[in-house]
């Protein structure tokens, strides 16, 4: 089990965006998850886990299949919540793929800018060089 969660781990570590990514869909399928059982516990058309965890992923994506839908008040007003929620991961979630690229984008433009700057420098040694022979030599 430990060597599984080194080979997951061990990329998350290099990339501190995937990083950021794999935790964020890890606290949203939490939440998911704690929205499903909200909705197995005060919906009386989910008798099931699994009944309820469909409703709370419906709900979230905004789908509405009406295989399933709230029909108490508190359900109802529960559902507003988990959409607002489900907008919001969402959001996060787009972000976080975004800034990968962007970030990555940024990494290689910085490179060549440094690569740049390197051989610059270099450049600026060797005419530095040059000159103080030139100076010796008088």
């Amino acid at each position: 089990m430990a060597s599984l969660w080194q080979r997951i781990a061990s990329p998350l570590q290099r990339w501190p965006i995937l990083h950021r990514l794999a935790l964020q869909l890890v606290v949203a399928g939490t939440v998911l998850v704690g929205c499903g059982v909200v909705y197995w516990w005060i919906e009386p058309h989910t008798p099931t886990l699994p009944d309820g965890l469909w409703l709370a992923f419906v709900t979230a994506s905004t789908l509405g299949y009406g295989d399933l839908i709230p029909s108490t008040h508190a359900s109802r007003m529960f559902s507003v919540f988990v959409v607002l929620l489900g907008f919001g991961v969402l959001s996060f979630v787009t972000a976080a793929i975004a800034a990968t690229f962007v970030e990555s984008q940024e990494r290689r433009m910085e490179r060549e800018i440094l690569h740049d700057l390197h051989r610059q420098v270099k450049a600026l040694h060797t005419e530095l060089e040059s000159l103080r022979e030139e100076m010796r030599r008088r």
